[in-house]
């Protein structure tokens, strides 16, 4: 729950926010993404213990890079999360409407998917924290098909209403996660998609799935979802391609309810699955993702008791079809060996 607010507090991030955008948009994108790459490096200069985190998540999922490469990338990522907050939400509206979108968005690597999306038939849309995630929805909804996108609102009620305006300028819709599961069944029953960014943190209650060779924690709601209205999954990116407002679509595939109906654990597959796609489209363009944030901080309870990966976990870690042995054993070896370290690092309190 959030914080009780003020007025005076509210606009005061409220009107600095509005009259910034403002002289943003007086200038091309180009000079605002100059402007957002300097702020990113100063960003990186006074906050190294993020970057630091960042550098860190980077070479866990990169063992074979320099530590100086590692770095350039969490700065360039840095670069690109200041570049999507002002440039794109800033001036989205200006660059990618219906009389122009094309211009800016190229949908060829989607373009197998968007007649399914436009069938009626529902569908579950994923993606994570790369590339232009708000661009996803916002560009198919402008195509006619219908989105819901489920999102926290801001604790800052102006700020909210603001960005909401700018989301859901072309018709897609934006869910609050408080109470929502309801609405997200009626949304599919009526033939409609929803949209998630589904590489968070889910904390002690998630499947733990693996992710760069890693096990991490992932929501089982929608997985859950699927499964219960039987209905695939699309997992799909949207990538900057040039400095500006330039992207490309990729959709990296459609898991089918067949795929996970005749598994001993459909849950666990089906989010494995979802999480490897993701991960796939993360390798594709590692400087637009967001490192800094704490994918892997909450561990296993094995890991936390300092015991090695339980009879069921390794079952079902091997029971992912698409990974071969040397890899179900490398994860599994992994798990084991930050338990080992956590054991060690108990004795030694």
């Amino acid at each position: 729950m959030a914080r009780s607010r003020t007025v005076v507090k509210n606009l005061v991030e409220y009107v600095p926010a509005r009259l910034a955008a403002s002289v943003a948009r007086c200038f091309p994108a180009d000079r605002n993404q100059a402007t957002a790459e300097f702020a990113a490096r100063c960003y990186a200069m006074c906050c190294p213990k993020r970057m630091g985190r960042a550098s860190d998540n980077i070479m866990r999922c990169y063992p074979d890079w320099s530590a100086e490469r590692a770095q350039r990338t969490a700065v360039a990522s840095m670069k690109h999360l200041f570049s999507l907050a002002l440039v794109d939400a800033i001036q989205l509206d200006r660059y990618v409407h219906p009389d122009r979108w094309w211009k800016h968005v190229d949908m060829q690597k989607a373009a197998k998917a968007v007649p399914s999306l436009q069938s009626g038939r529902p569908a579950i849309l994923i993606t994570g924290h790369m590339g232009n995630w708000e661009l996803l929805g916002y560009t198919l909804s402008m195509l006619g098909v219908k989105v819901h996108a489920l999102a926290r609102p801001l604790d800052n009620p102006l700020l909210n209403r603001w960005l909401l305006g700018i989301r859901e300028a072309w018709g897609m819709r934006i869910l609050t996660k408080f109470g929502a599961a309801p609405e997200m069944q009626a949304i599919l029953k009526r033939g409609e998609h929803l949209g998630f960014i589904a590489d968070q943190n889910a904390g002690k209650r998630g499947v733990f799935v693996p992710f760069f060779g890693r096990l991490a924690s992932a929501y089982k709601s929608i997985g859950l979802l699927a499964i219960t209205q039987n209905v695939p999954i699309v997992v799909a990116a949207a990538f900057r391609t040039a400095p500006g407002v330039q992207y490309e679509v990729v959709v990296h595939e459609t898991i089918e309810p067949e795929q996970w109906q005749d598994k001993d654990d459909p849950l666990y597959w089906l989010t494995a699955r979802y999480t490897w796609s993701l991960e796939q489209l993360v390798r594709q363009a590692p400087e637009q993702y967001l490192w800094i944030h704490r994918r892997w901080s909450t561990r296993p309870g094995h890991e936390l008791k300092g015991k090695p990966v339980p009879e069921g976990l390794e079952r079902r870690i091997r029971s992912l079809d698409w990974l071969d042995e040397s890899a179900h054993n490398a994860i599994i070896e992994q798990s084991n060996r930050e338990s080992n370290d956590h054991a060690r690092s108990s004795a030694a309190c």
